[in-house]
Order: C-alpha cells, then sequence, then structure tokens
C-alpha cells in the first residue's frame, strides 16, 4: 500500500532540488545553514524532515523579508539567525549542546563586509541570542571580541534579553550529551595503553547543527553571521570556529561572506573562510572553486564539515564533505529552495 504523505514528501524533494538546479544562474540575496555532519535520510522520520524544512523556510522567508523592505544585510543576516536560534533543532541558542558539565556555552559571530568591522563572543550562557550579542559588541563597543561573564554583562548592559540557564535546556540534547560521554568513557578503555591520551573531546559526531547566514542588501553590502553551542561534551572552555574572524565566519564586499559548519579545529587551523576569500581575491577564482578548495583542502587534514558563501554578484555555494548539510537559498525575487542531503 502507497504511503501517500511519503510519496508527497518525495515529490516535494525532488521539486526543491530541480528547482535550485534551474536557478543556477539566478542572482541570490540571502543563503543559510543549520549544519553539516551524519545527516542520513533513513535516520529521519519524515515529520522530523518537515520539521527542519520548515524552521529553514521561516528563516530564510525572514531574512528575505527585511532584505525587500530596504533592511541591511547585517538586519537580514541577524533576523533569520534568530529563527533557527528560536528553534530547539538546531545547535544554537535553544538547542545548544551540552558541554560535559551539563552547561550550554555559545558562540558567535557576525561580520560586515562594506567596512570589514566585525564582533563575536565566546562561551556565554545566558543570553537568548548569541547572534544579537556578537552584533553588539560589533557597534557597541571597541573591541571584536568578548568571552565568558564579561560579554554576558556587557549584553545585558546592551539591553539584550538575558535568560535562565534552563531556558536552553531540551531533552534530545541531554540525551546526546549521556551518549557522548558514554562513547568517550569506552574509547578511553580501548586507548588505556597509549602513552599519551589526548585530553578533550575524543567523539565529535554529536557537535553538528551550527547555524549561519549570508546576506547580499540593495545596496550590494555583504554581511555574514554564525551561531553555535560548539561540541557536545566539550571540556575545558574550549571555543570552536564559528566566532573566530576567518576561520568560521568572514565577509568582504570584495569577494563573498562565508559562514562554515564543521569540527571547528580544522577551520581555526586552516583559517578557512579568509582562505575562501583571498583565493578569490588574489587568484581570482570563483566562489564555488574556492569553496571546493577550501573543504578539499581541510578534508586531507583530517577535517569534516560544510560552508556557505555568497559573492558581491549573488553567485552561491554550499559545499560540504558530510553526509548531509542543511542549506537554503533564497533568490532576489524571493525563491526559495531548502536542502538537506547530499
Amino acid at each position: 500500500m502507497i504511503n501517500l504523505k511519503k510519496l508527497s514528501l518525495i515529490l516535494l524533494l525532488s521539486v526543491a532540488t530541480s528547482a535550485f538546479a534551474q536557478d543556477k544562474n539566478a542572482k541570490y540575496v540571502l543563503v543559510m545553514h543549520g549544519g553539516a555532519g551524519t545527516i542520513l535520510k533513513k535516520n529521519m522520520t519524515p515529520e522530523k524532515e518537515a520539521a527542519y524544512r520548515e524552521t529553514m523556510t521561516k528563516a530564510l522567508q525572514t531574512g528575505y523579508d527585511a532584505l525587500k523592505g530596504g533592511k541591511s544585510s547585517l538586519d537580514a543576516v541577524e533576523v533569520a539567525i534568530h529563527v533557527l536560534e528560536d528553534s530547539p533543532l538546531f545547535n544554537a541558542g535553544k538547542g545548544a549542546v551540552f558541554t560535559h558539565e551539563g552547561k550550554n556555552e555559545m558562540d558567535a559571530a557576525i561580520m560586515d563586509g562594506k567596512t570589514l568591522k566585525a564582533g563575536a563572543i565566546a562561551g556565554v550562557t545566558v543570553i537568548r541570542n548569541p547572534i544579537s550579542a556578537a552584533r553588539a559588541v560589533m557597534e557597541k563597543s571597541e573591541h571584536v571580541m568578548m568571552a565568558g561573564k564579561g560579554a554576558e554583562t556587557f549584553a545585558k548592559q546592551a539591553g539584550l534579553t538575558i535568560v535562565e540557564p534552563s531556558y536552553f535546556y531540551t531533552e534530545d540534547r541531554w540525551r546526546g550529551l549521556q551518549q557522548a560521554i558514554k562513547q568517550d568513557s569506552m574509547k578511553a578503555v580501548l586507548d588505556h595503553d597509549k602513552k599519551a591520551l589526548k585530553l578533550g573531546t575524543i567523539n565529535r559526531d554529536f557537535k553538528f547543527g551550527t547555524v549561519g547566514a549570508v546576506a547580499l542588501d540593495k545596496s550590494g553590502n555583504l554581511a555574514a553571521g554564525t551561531s553555535t553551542g560548539g561540541m557536545t561534551n566539550k571540556r575545558y572552555g574550549r571555543i570552536g570556529d564559528a566566532p573566530i574572524i576567518g576561520a568560521g565566519t568572514y565577509a568582504n564586499n570584495a569577494t563573498a561572506g562565508i559562514s562554515g559548519t564543521g569540527w571547528g579545529e580544522f577551520y581555526i587551523r586552516t583559517v578557512l573562510a579568509h582562505d575562501l576569500s583571498a583565493m578569490m581575491e588574489y587568484q581570482k577564482l570563483s566562489v564555488q572553486e574556492a569553496s571546493k578548495k577550501v573543504i578539499e583542502k581541510m578534508g586531507k587534514l583530517g577535517g569534516d564539515g560544510g560552508l556557505i558563501a555568497l559573492d558581491k554578484n549573488g553567485h552561491v555555494a554550499m559545499e560540504f564533505n558530510t553526509a548531509g548539510m542543511y542549506r537554503g537559498t533564497v533568490t532576489e525575487d524571493g525563491k526559495i529552495s531548502v536542502e538537506i542531503y547530499k
């Protein structure tokens, strides 16, 4: 017997994919990701897939409405990311993963492609929308990055919404932490006779879900932003690539806006986002060519993940070397496309 619900979902997927293929020459004004990783269709229920698609679509529409209304690319990036930060589906804001100590520590960054100004926050626990805190650092302070309690005090003084740490609790993320701790313990037992077992998070399969957006506004200005809860079971105040300008987040009107998602240590080591921009500037590569090259470079070192990039002419790239990446685009005429799998 044919499952009509599943059939309609398959048809919807094929339409979305073909629509994206037909729009390769279109001008894009907004591109977003909701994380890359081991995202397999066999592990996804139709209901959960629909929820991811619905939330991604809402975020894209929210950002597009801001751009259409004459708002800046910074505004569009911020409000679009708010939608994903307020959803428990993604590893940012409400859906942030837990550290080894059972806390939610969030990082975020935003950058203006016109001025090269940037703001970032790291290791915060009570700011409802970290991307807004990153923007406040950029616009209301003399600094680029703030961390921990200091960043939280600054955010409060800047008038941002402060919540209790319990706001970020979700049962799915808590179970994810227990699973990661269990796997770490098993791995430690297997490696007990090694001379030097490196300290930190051994298992990295639970971290995916970082969110990001890149926008191009009516004035031709680019902006990029990234927000994350980091790596499940992380310890020792670990900070990933998302808040590091040039690693997981970068924007330059001369080249492109970039937001990454994946194993952050490799994005930091390769300075991936800036490397992509530099390839475009000095080697005159297209945004698609440069995106492929930086993901290949990271992959050769052992890293995995993906990125979204949007250049000054509205050309888009969405590269990843994992099984899937939540991703979506909006063209200048408002056409939205959302994809998940390879």
